[in-house]
């Protein structure tokens, strides 16, 4: 277990092979709610969110679960807007608890639905994926995409609890295995060198989804990431090193409307963003030799995904790092730790920028 500081406590990470079966018990240890509404996407809820809602029941919690479409589409304004007037309609007040069951999709939506609904509600995060066991789930960041850009309106609103059982990954389809473990990959590229060389010996364990070598593995990236949302709730300047790979990632994933995933994005975001730090002599040389044949282990050639690279420019104008006009990428010095700039992350021009773009494959509008 992993306990989370925040600015008004802190919050328990599980992450424990089984624990899905301990969840009402959990809850009823930190919580004390008159209605729980489930939220899950259409995929998810046939198979893990009416199990949940029904061991809710069990345990003699009223118990309730609502449905959105699978998809990084569905998260939305009008995703959210459709949900909270379902809670409303079905009588969910301020005494209620949302239970989000999914992926990174579900955490962020189901999260902010909680932030908003009523001026806010508690979150319980049931995280059923990598991505999200691994990122989404923890830290407190919540939110929907718009046409601007990714991750824009959204609200920081901490879980009262983080419950990952990592042996419901066996249901998780291979693909969304691999775009869910780059966030890993980051986290050891970004903190701890020996977790990145460790999640590369283990990448075909990790990808059968082991749970014996799953569960150490989400617990050191959210021992990781936890440390850093510690001490930067708010992202006021070290918990931007998070965001490795997320700025020209990010825009790189908008800029396909969505139909490249997440992980790939970042990877590719990641590869580029130490591009840049080398061309800047700020990122040791040879960094990126060192860091994409792992992602590639996962994802295949990085190499060969293009890109609408002016489309994609226009996307990092609406990055939330943007100070003053510019925007702001985390650099590494090295494989393993990040180079603080000024603030944790290095102001660049969106010249560079668009060069950086160009270079990786970028396919001109």
């Amino acid at each position: 277990m992993v306990e989370v500081s925040t600015s008004d406590g802190t919050y328990d990470v599980v992450v424990r092979a089984g624990a899905l079966a301990e969840l009402p018990s959990l809850i009823v240890e930190r919580l004390t709610c008159e209605k729980y509404a489930v939220i899950s996407d259409d995929n998810v809820a046939p198979v893990h969110g009416r199990a949940v809602r029904e061991a809710c029941l069990e345990a003699g919690l009223d118990t309730s679960l609502f449905t959105f479409p699978a998809g990084e589409s569905s998260k939305t304004r009008r995703s959210w807007s459709i949900l909270t007037d379902e809670l409303l309609e079905a009588g969910f007040g301020r005494d209620s608890c949302v239970i989000a069951v999914g992926g990174g999709v579900t955490t962020d939506l189901a999260g902010f639905v909680a932030a908003t609904f009523l001026r806010g509600v508690p979150v319980v995060q049931v995280p059923t994926s990598y991505l999200a066991m691994i990122d989404a789930s923890v830290g407190g960041k919540t939110g929907v995409d718009v046409e601007a850009g990714k991750n824009l309106v959204g609200a920081f609103h901490p879980p009262r609890l983080v419950l990952a059982d990592p042996e419901v990954l066996t249901t998780l389809p291979f693909p969304e295995r691999a775009q869910g473990l780059v966030e890993a990959f980051k986290h050891g590229a970004i903190l701890d060198r020996a977790y990145f060389d460790r999640l590369r010996a283990d990448v075909g364990d990790l990808m059968a989804a082991d749970a014996a070598i799953a569960g150490p593995a989400v617990a050191r990236s959210v021992e990781l990431k936890a440390k850093v949302v510690s001490e930067d709730e708010f992202e006021g300047g070290y918990r931007q090193i998070l965001n490795f790979g997320h700025t020209l990632g990010h825009a790189i994933e908008a800029a396909s409307d969505y139909h490249l995933g997440h992980g790939s994005a970042v990877a590719l975001g990641m590869l580029l963003e130490t591009d840049l730090g080398e061309r800047l002599g700020v990122t040791e040389a040879g960094t990126r030799e060192r860091l994409q044949p792992a992602l590639e282990e996962l994802l295949g050639p990085l190499d060969q995904v293009s890109y609408d690279a002016d489309a994609a420019v226009g996307y990092l104008r609406t990055d939330k790092k943007v100070r003053r006009g510019k925007p702001r990428v985390v650099l590494l010095r090295s494989l393993g730790e990040v180079d603080p700039g000024s603030g944790w992350s290095h102001e660049v021009s969106q010249s560079q920028l668009a060069e950086t773009l160009a270079a990786g494959r970028g396919v001109a509008s």
